[in-house]
């Protein structure tokens, strides 16, 4: 088995990377510690691994909650759902609740523990590539509103993250490259040599070679541990995990939530953020031109939905969570490998990136 600690004092925890954990018994009874449990899974998740998580479980007669999937119930009436059944069941604040599904059954569940009788414990399970690589890792919890994305949450670190690499055996070919978006995000703003690796043997990862994939995901949450650990609550440096963010989460909120998945947002986000770059003579076009290869060879879009307008974007953009006093804040590559967050750009060069003008 994997294993990494994002160490952060009294709220550290492990990272178990390995195929076949959800069956597992002893690495969740060393959390569990006989307390009431609570699982929570969506339509799609649930019928798949849900009895087996249970089995596992079984000596902690463990309840269950099934949501609706999608990006579309990330939102008050699926938390409210989470509260009602923590109340129904009488658990307290001993209980420990369980995220198996992908990023948003992560968020809601993590969300709900920071609330719940004023905080309790959770374990992440992700069974998605995405929530394996990124979303369960580092405690960013929250809910969508109509007018932003994640614009409600709290940081709320887990437990631990338990990933069991079979589960990605049953993600649709969408699924899986949404999940790559956020790999090469991380060789973009913190290892070329991660990014190397990609242009190398990204078809090994559509293909599923369970090394390829270990790797990855290994590497991926070892790169986001050492950023959060600098930086929990994203006061400096943890924004630029961010990268092809703002761009990306903008385009989310203008389709409407669960048109395009996260990943595929966040990798048009990306390329938007490189070919500002290289207006602005921070990126090389020949990178940028890599960038936008490796994304299509994952599968991924490299341009924004024309069915939604530039000021669409700008306007979402404009209430990114990483803003300050009224100033619009970037992640944007100095190179590949290296980004930073800046206030300093020209409008005009975003105006030329979100019209799609020519370089």
């Amino acid at each position: 088995m994997a294993t990494m600690t994002v160490q952060l004092g009294n709220r550290s925890y492990p990272i178990h990377i390995e195929a076949g954990l959800l069956e597992h018994t002893q690495l969740f009874a060393e959390y569990l510690q006989k307390r009431a449990v609570c699982i929570i899974s969506d339509d799609i998740v649930a019928p798949l691994y849900l009895r087996k998580l249970a089995r596992t479980l079984r000596e902690f007669s463990p309840y269950h909650l099934t949501l609706p999937h999608g990006e579309s119930h990330k939102d008050w009436q699926s938390l409210d759902s989470i509260f009602s059944a923590l109340i129904k069941h009488g658990l307290g604040r001993d209980a420990v609740l369980l995220a198996l599904g992908g990023g948003v059954v992560g968020d809601l569940t993590g969300f709900a523990a920071a609330c719940y009788q004023r905080g309790i414990k959770y374990i992440q399970v992700p069974t998605t590539l995405l929530s394996q690589v990124d979303s369960s890792v580092g405690g960013k919890t929250a809910i969508n509103h109509r007018h932003g994305k994640n614009m409600i949450g709290a940081f709320h670190q887990p437990l631990a993250v338990v990933a069991d690499t079979n589960t990605l055996r049953s993600l649709p070919p969408r699924e899986l490259s949404a999940g790559l978006a956020e790999i090469i995000k991380c060789g973009l703003i913190a290892d070329v040599d991660l990014f190397l690796w990609l242009e190398a043997h990204v078809q090994e990862i559509l293909e599923q070679n369970p090394e390829a994939c270990e790797y990855a995901i290994l590497r991926s949450c070892a790169i986001k541990s050492t950023i959060v650990e600098q930086d929990e609550t994203e006061q400096g440096r943890r924004a630029l995990l961010n990268l092809g963010h703002t761009f990306g989460h903008a385009i989310e909120s203008a389709l409407g939530y669960g048109e395009w998945l996260h990943g595929e947002a966040v990798a048009a986000g990306i390329s938007m953020a490189a070919e500002l770059a290289v207006r602005m003579d921070w990126l090389k076009a020949s990178e940028y031109r890599r960038i936008c290869r490796l994304l299509e060879r994952a599968g991924l879009p490299n341009k924004p939905p024309t069915s939604i307008t530039p000021m669409q974007i700008l306007t979402y953009m404009r209430r990114d969570k990483k803003n300050r006093k009224g100033r619009m804040n970037l992640v944007l590559p100095r190179g590949i490998g290296k980004a930073e967050v800046t206030e300093n750009f020209d409008p005009q060069l975003l105006g030329d990136t979100l019209a799609g003008n020519p370089l």
